[in-house]
């Protein structure tokens, strides 16, 4: 499950850039041009960690993440549990990028984990443009179209059951709160099987380098993700 996406060294993963890359876009339908592996500033998806975490420490009914470094390409990071049963994932120096708190009943069950890992990331690869866009428009805001900055802050999620479901997450309600030359992005969502509610969560985004809404830079750059998507759906066939 997602092995072609890592490497396993002793007790360190490393994420090539190549890697990473893929994951976004075949995974995640995430076509950020900060996950292209020859981009200056280039970071690992915060969506790849998630289901790392997942896999090897198993799905709780409550988990919160929260993104506190971008990963650098070939990192060597350490995923460990502490004794309250919090998790942290780290580099040799000790720098941490995630840590997540969890409680309730666990599941380690693969196809549980991979259904749900699957189903979150690909409803959250669609922050672009499918969520932000309409916030941004709506507050008459954009990032800078040259520089473009859009940064996974935290996320969680409560589930009433872990046996047996077939996840599907749907968009509740998205908010935007603007704070000078940058924003916090609220996503919050339902998760569902079989048309029966079975949890929710929430998602934060920021925004940075905010400047005025301009709707003809934004088309172009919304016309260059499905640009980008087509050649990549391409390539893969």
């Amino acid at each position: 499950m997602f092995k072609d996406f890592y490497a396993q060294r002793g007790e360190y993963v490393v994420i090539s850039a190549e890697q990473a890359s893929r994951f976004a876009k075949g995974v995640a339908g995430d076509y950020n041009p900060i996950h292209n592996p020859d981009a200056r500033r280039f970071c690992v998806p915060g969506d790849l960690l998630f289901v790392l975490v997942l896999t090897k420490f198993g799905l709780s009914r409550q988990m919160e993440f929260r993104f506190t470094n971008m990963v650098g390409a070939d990192t060597p990071l350490k995923f460990s549990e502490a004794d309250n049963g919090a998790l942290h994932v780290c580099d040799e120096s000790g720098k941490c990028y995630l840590k997540v708190v969890r409680s309730g009943d666990i599941t380690h069950d693969p196809a549980v984990v991979e259904a749900f890992a699957r189903c979150y990331v690909a409803f959250s690869g669609k922050n672009f443009p499918h969520y932000l866009k309409p916030l941004m428009e709506e507050h008459g805001v954009m990032f800078n179209p040259k520089r473009p900055l859009v940064i996974y802050d935290s996320m969680g999620f409560s589930l009433e059951r872990l046996d047996g479901f077939a996840p599907g997450l749907t968009l509740n309600h998205s908010s935007l709160e603007v704070h000078g030359k940058r924003a916090d992005a609220l996503l919050e969502f339902s998760i569902e099987s079989a048309g029966e509610a079975v949890g929710v969560g929430s998602k934060k985004l920021v925004v940075s380098g905010l400047c005025d809404y301009d709707a003809d830079e934004m088309a172009a750059i919304v016309e260059e993700f499905y640009r980008l998507k087509a050649a990549y759906e391409t390539a893969s066939t």
